[in-house]
């Protein structure tokens, strides 16, 4: 790898880790097991490879301590797990998912990360249109996986069980090359935010921005997700709030936070008296399409063993016990609890919990406050903010709204996403480098949040 094309490769590299994390149902789907685990190895080799020639330096203090604190709980709970064969391969999963990430943060500079996530969104969104017509138009009838791994020789299969449904053209909901409509409905999410705010920053050019925009908007409509269609609402709450703060500057905060408890409160509220009416308006059961009885069930777990849990084991495996019939639902068992604070919770304890709420509270707080304090030069004036400054908040709150209805939170992009924005605004905590409102005249397509690659330290460092 040359100096000259080191850029090039590394941020070729970043583009596949993101679009295998978000994407690991594609491969599955498309090569079986075996094409999914040699897409990790590229990702596990193509990261040794990268931190070999980067040679990142690392400092303590720009290390989250409470990700250290979450592995380290994980990896012992091998110890009383209750299924120590599922627990030793959902760490291994898991160390991969986060060597994936901790390396782009350290190897690569945060405008880099951003400009591979654009990607990365842009090839999943346009692979899932062409892929879903190609199915309505071509094979007209809902597509099995190349490689299922379940009987296919039954009379009748569930819905859950395709690749797509193709229903493209009777306007969805599609599932995309990533088989969940509430999946691509988040990817679709995190589009409209990236390419927001890039276009905004004035990092993507105009026309390129607002088609991507288009084609992220088209998408998500298309999945027809309420859970991703709630999670946009709060994504524009917290827009809102830190644009608010952005505005009444430093000295008068406090009536932000107020009027943000005060929204919080009334939310709880008009969620307990009109939850009824909000079933019947986005078309779901009492039962939150299957949601609730797997809640009870996990709890039920969790309280047995409330300290430490039953064991890491990250995505459900279906061939130990208690996951074998812990959530079956019209003849499909699902893996996860659908909700990442319950599965935490039955998992690792209320250990695990303590130390998962301290990686997110780290990761909000250095988010919050990148997003709407005055940035400023090395001698201290002040600068023109950036949109792109908002980037991190509003895709770590878009995590955490779908981790209400969903476990990715704890798995392949949810968990990468998490430890990349803890990393990354922990790292530039110590650094003078501002947010320019503008992109830097060499890096006129690139990300504005921008960040300077760590130099390598001498030998003796």
């Amino acid at each position: 790898m040359t100096p000259a094309r080191r850029p090039a490769l590394a941020g070729a590299y970043a583009t596949f880790v993101l679009f295998t994390a978000f994407a690991g149902q594609f491969w599955r789907n498309l090569l079986g097991w075996w094409g999914f685990g040699a897409a990790v190895a590229i990702v596990v080799v193509g990261g040794i490879v990268l931190l070999v020639h980067v040679r990142p330096g690392w400092k303590w203090r720009r290390t989250p301590k409470s990700t250290l604190a979450f592995l380290l709980l994980a990896a012992l709970s091998l110890l009383w797990s209750f299924y120590p064969g599922a627990t030793a391969l959902g760490l291994a999963i898991l160390l991969v998912t986060t060597f994936a990430a901790v390396t782009l943060v350290l190897c690569l500079p945060w405008s880099r990360i951003v400009m591979s996530l654009a990607s990365a969104i842009k090839w999943i969104l346009a692979l899932s249109i062409a892929f879903e017509l190609w199915v309505a138009v071509f094979v007209r009838e809902p597509l099995l996986p190349n490689f299922p791994d379940f009987d296919v020789t039954g009379e009748k299969l569930p819905m859950a069980f395709y690749w797509s449904r193709g229903l493209l053209l009777h306007g969805g909901p599609i599932e995309g090359i990533v088989a969940s409509r509430n999946l691509l409905g988040m990817i679709a999410l995190l589009g409209l935010i990236v390419f927001g705010c890039l276009l905004a920053a004035g990092s993507m050019r105009r026309a390129p921005g607002i088609s991507w925009l288009v084609v992220a908007g088209l998408v998500f409509a298309l999945t027809r997700s309420s859970t991703m269609i709630l999670v946009a609402a709060l994504v524009a709450v917290v827009l809102v709030f830190a644009l608010w703060t952005r505005r009444v500057g430093a000295q008068h905060r406090r009536k932000v936070y107020w009027a943000a408890a005060g929204v919080v409160a009334a939310s709880v509220t008009l969620l307990a008296l009109s939850w009824n009416l909000l079933l019947q308006l986005f078309g779901k059961g009492e039962d939150l399409t299957g949601r609730t009885d797997i809640w009870a069930s996990v709890i039920d777990l969790a309280q047995q063993r409330p300290i430490a849990g039953w064991g890491y084991v990250g995505y459900w495996v279906p061939w130990v016990e208690p996951f074998k019939d812990l959530a079956v639902r019209k003849g499909v068992t699902y893996l996860q609890a659908h909700n990442a604070w319950l599965d935490v919770w039955m998992q690792l304890g209320v250990l695990g919990l303590i130390a998962f709420l301290s990686i997110v509270i780290g990761a909000v707080w250095r988010s919050w406050f990148l997003a709407v304090d005055q940035p400023r030069d090395a001698a201290g004036r002040p600068l023109p903010y950036s949109t792109a400054s908002l980037l991190p908040l509003l895709v770590l709150f878009a995590l955490l709204g779908q981790s209400l209805a969903e476990s990715r939170l704890l798995i392949e992009i949810g968990w990468l996403l998490l430890i990349a924005i803890a990393w990354g605004t922990k790292r530039r905590q110590w650094t003078n480098d501002p947010l320019p409102a503008v992109p830097r005249p060499a890096r006129s397509r690139a990300v504005a949040l921008a960040e300077p690659p760590t130099p390598t330290p001498p030998p003796s460092a």
